[in-house]
C-alpha cells in the first residue's frame, strides 16, 4: 500500500488548509488511517484518525478546529484544518494501519505565520 499526501503550503495564523491523503488500494481494508505530524525537534505524534468502522480520534490540541474524513470510494482521507496557529506548523504525514502493518505516506509541509 502507497499513501500520497498533499495539500500542505503556508498559511496565516487563522487561516485553513485541507490535506488529502490518497491510498493505491482500498481504505476501507485498512483498520486506521489518519495523520500524524512532527515538529522541528519534537516526536512525531497523532493528529487525528478514523477507523474503518469510522470512528474518528483527534489530539486535544486540533479537536474542534481539525476534521479527518474520509471517501472510500476514492481511496482518500482528507484533514480539514481550520484556525490554524504557529503551533501546527510540522511536516504532517498519512499513516495507515492493516492489523500490525503500518504503512507511511510522505510527508506534506504546514508552515503557520503568525
Amino acid at each position: 500500500v502507497q499513501l500520497q499526501a498533499s495539500g500542505g503550503g503556508l498559511v496565516q495564523a487563522g487561516g485553513s488548509l485541507r490535506l488529502s491523503c490518497v491510498a493505491s488500494g482500498s481504505i476501507f481494508g485498512m483498520n486506521s488511517i489518519g495523520w500524524y505530524r512532527q515538529a522541528p525537534g519534537q516526536e512525531r505524534e497523532l493528529v487525528a484518525t478514523v477507523t474503518n468502522g469510522g470512528t474518528t480520534n483527534y489530539a486535544t490540541s486540533v479537536k474542534d478546529r481539525f476534521t479527518i474524513s474520509r471517501d472510500t470510494a476514492k481511496n482518500t482521507v482528507y484533514l480539514q484544518m481550520n484556525s490554524l496557529n504557529p503551533e501546527d506548523t510540522a511536516v504532517y504525514y498519512c499513516r495507515g494501519r492493516i492489523w500490525s502493518t503500518v504503512y507511511w505516506g510522505q510527508g506534506t509541509q504546514v508552515t503557520v505565520s503568525s
